[in-house]
This record gives C-alpha cells, structure tokens and sequence, in this order.
C-alpha cells in the first residue's frame, strides 16, 4: 500500500552515498583519525627535518640512523594513536553520566593510525621533500 502525496525514495548513486557517509562521519572515528594525523604529521615533520640535515651533509652524533627514526615513528604513532583515541573517544552509556573507556577505543586508535602513518609518510616524502632538495 503506498501513501498518497508521498514521492517514492530516489536511489542515489554510489558517489553520493559516499559523500554523504564522508560527511556525516561518527565522532569517534573522526576523533581517532584526527589524533594520529596530528600525531604523524608533528613526527613526520621532525624526521623531515632529520632527513634534511642528513641530506644537506650535517655531522649528527650517532650518524646516518633514518631506518631507526623511521620505525621510532611509525611505533610512536601507532602508541600515540591508540592512547590519544583511548583517551578521548568514551563508549556510548545509553543512561547516566560516566563515561566508560575499554581496549576496543583504543584498537579504534590503532586500526585509524596504521594508515595514517603510512599516508603521512607518503605525502612528506614524495610531495614535500623533493622541493626541500
């Protein structure tokens, strides 16, 4: 039985689904990718800055260490991730006030900064850096 005076739903296009998902996004999954991408993008700066120096013939004490700085970043926004995301982003009550933290928001912080990390690590080499050589 269909209503009278109501138009039928229009099916809307993958694209426009889409957009709308990216627009209506869930504040927990925004407050997990926000943390690691501010996470990742300081890290991802100082190692710029690490590699830069490198590159340009700084004597730094310990010498050439980017494998280490690199895997020091990705093990450091992976913890920042999931402790920040842990931090900020509480499980749904339903009633009261207090607010309840579990390991689910932090694997939310850590499954959001993997590719972050990656991401960010990409754009700094590929788009930033070769305009720093």
């Amino acid at each position: 039985m269909r209503d009278r005076g109501r138009e039928p739903v229009r099916r809307r296009s993958w694209a426009e689904v889409r957009w709308r998902q990216f627009r209506n996004a869930p504040r927990p999954v925004v407050r997990a990718v926000a943390s690691s991408l501010a996470v990742a993008t300081v890290l991802g700066l100082a190692f710029l800055a690490y590699d830069v120096a490198l590159a340009r013939g700084a004597e730094l004490p310990g010498g050439d260490l980017r494998v280490l700085a690199l895997a020091l970043y990705v093990v450091f926004v992976l913890v920042a991730g999931s402790v920040v995301t842990y931090v900020v982003v509480p499980q749904p009550t339903g009633s009261g006030r207090a607010l309840r933290r579990s390991g689910w928001s932090a694997a939310l912080g850590f499954f959001a900064a993997v590719p972050i990390a990656y991401l960010v690590m990409v754009v700094i080499g590929q788009v930033v850096r070769p305009f720093l050589a």
